[in-house]
């Protein structure tokens, strides 16, 4: 493959532009490209992927094509610096075009993930060109004006944005933790409402991009070597170690990531009185965020009927095997769609049925950052 060819990876991540062995193949049997190819329909909307050369927007791709989702034609946008590289996706080959002020002329739907920066920038310009922009970023999510959304969670919250009216919008994708959380937590608050929530978060090396990814990988040969640890994402050896999360502290001694948990689930769940709190740690695993979730009710709810009720969820697989000590663990989810969630028990510092405890699993990549943005866009067809 020319080196300047960025392979369609499913699985895991992009790394120097080579896919790790458990990729997807570039070139699929013909079966596999017969039902991809359905996608492509002459009366669908017309997409963008605004960082593509990026984890998650390799893995919009990746979800576009596993669920089949319908477009007439796709652009492929980047930064100046990848433009021009061909990508091969559903056996077609792309130019990536670098992102400019007219990019989105044409465009129904734009899924952005490349940084908050580039999304207060370009976001509006789509908008004004008349796309939905579905975006992954921290850029837009408080903002009241826009939707803050999980679709099995407060689908309501977009039903006044529809395609085909030529007038955009913007519509915010949560944090991966908010996500993966609240996908748990959300059931169990619709029957017994959720009170208070103290969640604490272990967070792997995708939340921070492919090249945390790769310095994982690295600076674990190197402690096992007896080498130096390479430190050039985090200012500290992160194999075989684990740290408070690496956002900024704020003046109140909470990190920007505790306090997006904060205030996100507050505005999905539209109650500006329930009290959360958060402390966020960065583990040593590669792909796929855990997260401890205690969860104090108004009303008495028993381990058995939350347990009952997660597994009716919708997006939520129930792991909860205390005989043989199997609960939801990173490397389990990494790669799938579903949240799983485990070690349901009633809170023993309370009384009266009115608390539990959870530990929640879910692939940051995927349901964490690039299904939920495409579910989005699935609400909008």
């Amino acid at each position: 493959m020319h080196s300047s060819a960025i392979p369609y990876c499913r699985t895991q991540f992009l790394a120097g532009g080579k896919c790790h062995p458990t990729f997807r193949p570039t070139h699929r049997p013909t079966t596999t490209f017969s039902r991809l190819r359905m996608s492509v329909q002459e009366n669908a909307p017309s997409l963008a992927v605004v960082g593509v050369s990026g984890a998650v927007g390799q893995e919009f791709l990746s979800v576009l094509a596993d669920r089949n989702f319908p477009y007439r034609s796709i652009k492929m946008l980047a930064s100046k610096r990848s433009a021009g590289k061909r990508l091969t996706f559903e056996d077609k080959e792309y130019i990536i075009e670098e992102l400019t002020e007219d990019s989105f002329q044409g465009v129904d739907i734009a899924l952005f993930s490349a940084g908050g920066s580039i999304s207060k920038r370009f976001g509006p310009i789509a908008v004004h060109s008349g796309s939905i922009v579905v975006d992954n970023s921290s850029a837009f999510r408080m903002d009241d004006n826009v939707p803050l959304v999980i679709p099995e969670v407060n689908p309501s919250s977009m039903a006044h944005i529809k395609l085909g009216t030529g007038k955009g919008a913007l519509i915010a994708n949560p944090n991966c933790s908010t996500i993966i959380c609240l996908m748990a937590a959300t059931p169990l608050h619709q029957r017994a409402k959720v009170v208070r929530m103290v969640v604490s978060t272990y967070q792997a090396a995708s939340g921070a991009g492919a090249a945390a990814m790769e310095e994982l990988e690295l600076q674990t040969r190197e402690v096992l070597e007896g080498k130096s640890p390479t430190c050039n994402i985090f200012k500290q050896q992160y194999a075989f170690n684990l740290f408070s999360h690496n956002a900024p502290v704020m003046g109140n001694g909470y990190n920007e990531e505790e306090m997006k948990l904060v205030k996100e689930t507050r505005k999905i769940w539209n109650d500006k009185d329930v009290k959360v709190t958060a402390t966020c740690i960065r583990v040593p695993v590669m792909r796929a965020h855990a997260e401890a979730v205690n969860l104090q009710f108004k009303n008495p709810l028993d381990e058995d009927t939350a347990r009952e009720i997660l597994s009716q969820a919708p997006g939520v697989v129930v792991i909860d095997d205390r005989a043989s000590n199997r609960f939801p663990t990173p490397l389990e989810v990494s790669n799938k769609d579903d949240v799983a969630v485990g070690r349901i028990r009633q809170d023993v510092s309370q009384e009266g049925n009115l608390g539990l405890d959870i530990f929640v699993c879910g692939d940051q990549i995927r349901k964490g950052a690039a299904l939920n943005a495409v579910q989005i866009a699935e609400m909008l067809l």
